[in-house]
């Protein structure tokens, strides 16, 4: 889940401070609870009937979705299964999207509002299903959501989204508080939502998917797509994919330079995992509708010998590359989380992830605009990663394989949404308006300023240079211009990277692309003197 919040360019100066002891700096829960079994790299020409570039929860679904249609499937992934944002989820398996169901019906009216509702529904469905099929040991079960409401005066809200998720069709209730003794304020509760610890269903979909002799390669970036009568595929190491049909499910396109990235904005969420005694919270999902607002649910681990609860909290969302103060999100999320539930302990876990925001709050999924009919995309997941990603397995496999679905329409790539068209040219002239960051002049005068721990954009002539130091003081200059479509990056104070706000391409210290829709790394620079 995340949250749309309007932000300014961050400043790029501020050191991070020292993590306190128990951190797991950067690790999901998910990550340190999973032993991955490693895909080999692609090196051989090859062809399939189907060709998925990324291996995320979108992918590996379609993939064994299309696998058992009795397709011939090959997965390409520039990492490993799950080791995009896939990893660095809440899974929180829900019908009820960060978009409320208000807008959703303002947006898209009462029968698509519905066929949204039937849509996510299905989805988690389908993944029970999967999972009972498959004999998945993930931590699947179905728990309530709690949709909370804590401002005054927000009732009005509370009646107004209880009555469009009744038109959605979903079942929902009332309540003066949730469970227990929770202060967190009047709340709407939906049943049968779920749960899951999603890198173990991805190896469980993994180790399926070779039963249906579908064919997983890690560490083969796609470098290049090209579509046809057969569909050819370029890999960074030189091999070449063909197949009858592609799905680009990478979280943001790498096969389209501009069409997908104008409809959708993309978020840095965060996260935190604390210790809390067992049964001491109901177990449940969380949500609020403060501004930034709230996701919340626990996963039971072992931890210190013992079994214990980490209390799972995200939310500080901002939009990529334009935040002030970004530094402190993660102490926030403490600081609320300690105000609202009791009980917790050493906080052992932060992370972050990338959302995709939609300018009408649905995912693009199906035929990529402007492409030949067999290449297909996925994107926009709106925070809503885990069930988009299911609805995507399941309608592209219903495409590819020619059979009707209901929600081709609603989900189509190329749909104009005529009430979400002036958020989508206010946010374009924002984007537009991050050009001018090319005339500014530097954030700071020298490297000298730079101390360990920090970056700063610097100008050296016509060029503007994005320079760091790491913890030692070894400085790194690059060049500070995305390569995607040629924005000036922004310093991420939080999780040492440069970030791009125009698309939301990430680069390391290095330069190396962390997030797309960039390919190339950001251009080298020779090193300065300190002085």
């Amino acid at each position: 889940m995340a949250t749309r919040v309007l932000s300014q360019k961050q400043s790029a100066q501020k050191p991070v401070s020292k993590h306190p002891p128990g951190f797991r700096e950067g690790v999901s829960i998910w990550s340190a609870t999973t032993e991955r079994s490693a895909a080999p790299s692609l090196d051989q020409n090859i062809h399939t009937d189907v060709c998925i570039v990324g291996a995320g929860i979108a992918g590996m679904t379609t993939a064994y979705l299309l696998a058992r249609e009795g397709k011939s499937v090959v997965v390409l992934d520039k990492d490993q299964i799950g080791a995009g944002e896939t990893e660095h989820t809440t899974a929180h398996l829900s019908n009820v999207l960060d978009t409320s169901y208000r807008d959703i019906e303002d947006l898209h009216g009462t029968n698509d509002a519905q066929l949204v509702a039937q849509s996510h529904t299905a989805a988690i469905a389908q993944i029970e299903s999967i999972v009972a099929e498959e004999k998945i040991d993930c931590d699947f079960e179905r728990l309530d959501g709690y949709l909370l409401f804590p401002d005054r005066g927000s009732q009005e809200k509370l009646q107004q989204e209880w009555q469009a998720a009744k038109r959605a069709g979903l079942q929902v209730r009332k309540l003066k508080q949730a469970p227990s003794d929770l202060k967190l304020g009047p709340c709407l509760r939906f049943p049968q939502q779920a749960q899951f610890h999603p890198l173990k269903y991805l190896a469980g979909l993994a180790r399926a998917m070779r039963r249906l002799d579908g064919q997983l390669f890690g560490e083969t970036e796609a470098k290049r797509i090209k579509g046809g009568k057969t569909v050819t595929i370029s890999t960074k190491g030189g091999a070449i994919v063909s197949a009858g049909a592609v799905v680009v499910a990478t979280n943001t396109p790498i096969n389209d330079c501009l069409e997908m990235h104008t409809r959708q904005e993309p978020y840095r969420t965060y996260v935190i995992g604390a210790l809390v005694p067992p049964g001491s919270i109901p177990k449940a999902l969380y949500w609020d509708t403060e501004d930034p607002f709230h996701y919340v649910r626990l996963q039971r681990m072992r931890a210190n010998g013992k079994t214990q609860d980490l209390l799972i909290i995200g939310g500080e969302d901002h939009k990529t590359g334009q935040a002030e103060g970004i530094e402190g999100r993660f102490a926030r999320l403490a600081t609320w989380g300690r105000e609202h539930f009791s009980g917790i302990k050493e906080i052992t876990f932060r992370w972050s992830g990338q959302v995709m925001q939609a300018t009408d709050g649905l995912a693009f999924i199906g035929r990529n605009p402007g492409d030949k009919p067999n290449v297909y995309t996925v994107t926009g997941d709106s925070g809503s990663g885990i069930t988009h990603g299911t609805i995507a397995g399941i309608l592209l496999r219903d495409l590819i394989a020619g059979r009707d679905n209901p929600w081709v329409a609603l989900y189509d790539p190329k749909r104009k949404t005529r009430r979400a068209a002036l958020r989508f040219e206010r946010e374009n002239l924002k984007v537009a308006g991050e050009y001018a960051h090319w005339l500014t002049p530097g954030e700071v005068s020298t490297v000298a300023e730079i101390k360990p721990g920090m970056g700063a954009i610097i100008r050296r002539g016509s060029s503007k240079l994005a320079v760091s130091r790491d913890d030692e003081g070894r400085l790194c200059e690059r060049s500070a211009v995305c390569p995607h479509l040629g924005c000036i990056v922004s310093w991420n104070a939080t999780e040492h990277t440069w970030d791009c706000p125009c698309h939301g391409s990430r680069f390391s210290l290095d330069g190396k692309v962390l997030n797309g829709p960039a390919l190339d790394p950001l251009g080298a620079r020779p090193a300065k003197s300190s002085k």
